[in-house]
């Protein structure tokens, strides 16, 4: 069989198209290898509404069953409501079978240690290992309990109710458009907009598994979520990925504001309450760099992987962090992007200072980014490109960390502009990302290394 693409193994898991690298031999090294990871504890596991989705929870539970674990299945949740149960539960890991925002056909496993955050980079390479053991068959005796857990929506819930002001956002009673692209964020993120006393209207929220647009929640793939606001004369729209920890936002106007302000809002909001220290990642906007600069507070960069930017939020107690593709990470609630966590704040803000969504973008800092990728034609010939290119902007500011960002502070044509170029953790392609003042610069400095990469 012509494997069309390759098992995807990074820090932000394992991924692969089912029934080309997802197969029942490596669902059960999975297994296998998570039981030897947590030495037979307890595991926490949920997934998305993807098809293959059942298929995959069975043969893994089996698996880790049969190697000695007590099973906790949550069912299907967001990624971040498996990572808040497990620290609840004070379980000694857990698995989310998602693919996130990649295409129906793929799926994945996402790894969490019992800190409830995923696997750090060195623990994953150690998992890695673990999956070339031979399968860890307990004898009869030994073998595992599985067991399902109901209440993990109301556990998130109430974690994030306990850190905003429910009562001011119930007194706004707001119309709010949900579009949960049919995935696992649609139930829940419903109860908790009804805690909230908002009106739900609902759009892809039949948790069906089955994309009715784009998995992720790019402006381009929420045409329906824009309809939908100026159709319902709703205050918000809300759009999430198939395991609903990215959030973007379109405005009332239905225009959407794009997913990198998700995290500019966020920090807005919590730096004005209580400076404190900022991380997010190499490919985040430069807006949240100047909403921390105007509450005094330092901004940590790190590699692009939300365990990432978790490992630096802990180690130096931030305030905020998250990733520019709309995800939100409060450590006040848990250490992970969550995109419920981004709804309970944005509504927070527009109701605290009266303000609509289109008001409060307005006010962020404004730039142009423009995002895109290409197929990787070979990693010698990138590994080539990137060293070229440090030589080439010497004068520049570079990080090359992940990938090569080279931020251009004294260039003729791309000052005051950035560039980040890496390769995806999740896809095999090679990611593209600018961003500048002008519309025009963005464009310029895009075709600029598109073309130079694409030889």
């Amino acid at each position: 069989m012509i494997v069309s693409s390759p098992l995807m193994k990074s820090v932000s898991g394992i991924r692969g198209i089912v029934g080309e690298t997802i197969t029942p031999g490596l669902i059960a090294s999975v297994g296998s290898a998570f039981a030897r990871h947590t030495g037979g504890g307890t595991v926490v596991i949920g997934r998305d509404t993807r098809p293959t989705g059942e298929a995959i929870e069975r043969g893994l539970e089996s698996s880790l069953l049969l190697a000695g674990c007590r099973v906790v299945n949550i069912g299907i949740v967001p990624t971040p409501t498996v990572e808040v149960m497990v620290e609840h539960l004070k379980a000694d890991g857990g698995i989310v079978i998602s693919a996130s925002h990649n295409p129906i056909e793929w799926n994945a496993f996402k790894l969490i240690g019992k800190s409830g955050t995923f696997l750090t980079a060195s623990e994953i390479e150690k998992f890695f290992d673990l999956m070339e053991l031979p399968f860890l068959a307990t004898p009869w005796d030994r073998v595992g309990l599985a067991v399902r857990e109901e209440g993990s929506h109301e556990i998130h819930i109430n974690k994030i109710l306990s850190v905003i002001n429910v009562d001011l956002i119930r007194k706004q009673k707001f119309r709010v458009v949900l579009d949960s692209v049919n995935g696992a964020g649609s139930a829940i993120t419903l109860k908790l907009l009804k805690e909230l006393g908002c009106e739900a209207v609902p759009i892809h929220c039949d948790m069906t598994g089955i994309f009715p647009r784009g998995a992720e929640p790019v402006p381009e793939n929420l045409s329906d979520l824009s309809a939908a606001v100026v159709e319902n004369n709703a205050a918000i729209g809300f759009a999430q990925d198939p395991d609903a920890d990215r959030l973007a936002i379109v405005d009332e106007k239905g225009r959407p504001i794009g997913e990198e302000s998700t995290v500019s809002l966020a920090a807005e909001h919590l730096l004005s309450k209580q400076s404190g220290r900022v991380v997010i990642n190499l490919s985040t906007t430069r807006a949240v760099d100047d909403i921390a600069m105007r509450h005094g507070a330092p901004v940590i960069r790190t590699r692009v992987g939300e365990i990432n930017v978790v490992e630096e939020m802990m180690r130096f107690g931030a305030r905020i962090g998250g990733e520019g593709n709309g995800g939100v990470i409060s450590p006040e609630v848990h250490l992970g992007r969550d995109s419920l966590v981004g709804i309970g704040y944005v509504l927070e803000m527009m109701a605290e200072r009266n303000k609509t969504i289109s008001e409060l973008s307005a006010d962020l800092p404004r730039y142009i980014m423009k995002k895109g990728s290409i197929r990787l034609s070979g990693a010698g010939i990138v590994k080539s490109a990137l060293h070229k290119l440090k030589k080439d902007f010497a004068g520049q500011k570079i990080s090359d960390i992940d990938g090569l960002r080279i931020e251009f502070i004294n260039h003729p044509e791309f000052q005051g502009g950035w560039v980040h170029l890496r390769p995806s953790n999740t896809e095999p392609i090679f990611r593209i990302i600018v961003e500048a003042a002008d519309r025009e610069r963005a464009e310029t400095m895009y075709d600029y290394f598109t073309r130079l990469l694409s030889v």
